[in-house]
């Protein structure tokens, strides 16, 4: 999603780049080597991670070696060529039991498999590599790869009644915006190293985020029929892992230090959503293509 996201924003913008995906494997290091052999590199972007939360509980060793190995492998490989790295992380290292929005200095204290495997790798990279931004990010959706838009689209079109949990909260975030957070990080040459919370501006919940899809997907004629959205709660809708109750991030750092700005949330969704009324919506994620 993510990956896809910034490299046609680097096309967009002029900025010279190489991607890899699966034929690069990070969790060895000397795959990584030759993939930056002959090149000068001078940022490393790591877009990979394991993100299934719920499958992570049952496969945590995987999980750790592309979340937390792979990372470390990485910030090894940017250290070695003298890059800089940008690694993105995640909500979940946070218990998500606050009331305020997270500071990039708050403690951690990952609730589940996956957060306590993107933990790691933040410590990885830390050790690893000291030119390092971590831009930890949450509720990600786009255009490319499966997300939560995608499955309420699907589930809208699909059904007259749905459920969507009420009591999390937190702040979508469409990966345009985070890609061209990257993008300003990479262009401007900076060097004030550090972690970084990037999210979209607000706060909702999943269920009031599934009730503005709905709206903007009626309103953009992707939805064709009326929809009753039911608020549940965390224990009416279980789970394999634990999600944050409150894992709102804060961006008043990566705003005043780095520049960046931080759409609200219900306009990118309101770009994103007028988007996929104009130019379809891509085969395979919602069903059949919507013109």
């Amino acid at each position: 999603m993510l990956g896809t996201e910034l490299c046609r924003l680097l096309e967009t913008v002029g900025l010279e780049f190489f991607g890899t995906d699966r034929e690069c494997d990070i969790t060895e290091s000397a795959i990584l080597r030759v993939a930056g052999k002959s090149k000068k590199v001078a940022w490393i972007v790591n877009c990979a991670a394991y993100t299934s939360v719920d499958k992570s509980e049952d496969e945590e060793a995987l999980a750790r070696r592309i979340n937390a190995e792979g990372a470390g492998n990485i910030a090894a490989c940017a250290r070695e060529l003298g890059a800089a790295l940008i690694h993105i992380s995640t909500d979940y290292v946070f218990a998500g039991d606050g009331d305020r929005p997270y500071f990039e200095e708050d403690p951690i204290r990952p609730i589940g498999a996956y957060g306590r495997t993107k933990a790691e790798g933040e410590a990885l990279v830390r050790r690893e590599c000291s030119r390092h931004f971590i831009l930890r990010t949450a509720w990600l959706y786009g255009r490319y790869g499966n997300n939560f838009v995608y499955t309420m689209l699907r589930l809208m079109r699909e059904r007259e009644r749905i459920g969507v949990v009420e009591d999390q909260r937190g702040n979508p975030t469409w990966s345009r915006d985070l890609a061209a957070a990257i993008v300003k990080i990479i262009d401007s040459s900076s060097e004030l190293f550090g972690t970084f919370h990037f999210t979209n501006e607000g706060e909702t919940t999943w269920y009031h985020f599934a009730k503005e899809i709905y709206r903007l997907g009626r309103s953009n004629g992707l939805l064709k029929h009326e929809v009753e959205i039911v608020p549940l709660s965390t224990e009416g809708y279980p789970t394999k892992a634990r999600r944050p109750a409150y894992s709102v991030l804060s961006k008043s750092k990566i705003r005043e230090v780095l520049g960046c700005t931080t759409p609200d949330w219900k306009i990118s969704l309101e770009l994103f959503m007028s988007e996929l009324a104009e130019q379809g919506i891509p085969a395979g994620y919602v069903g059949d293509c919507i013109k």
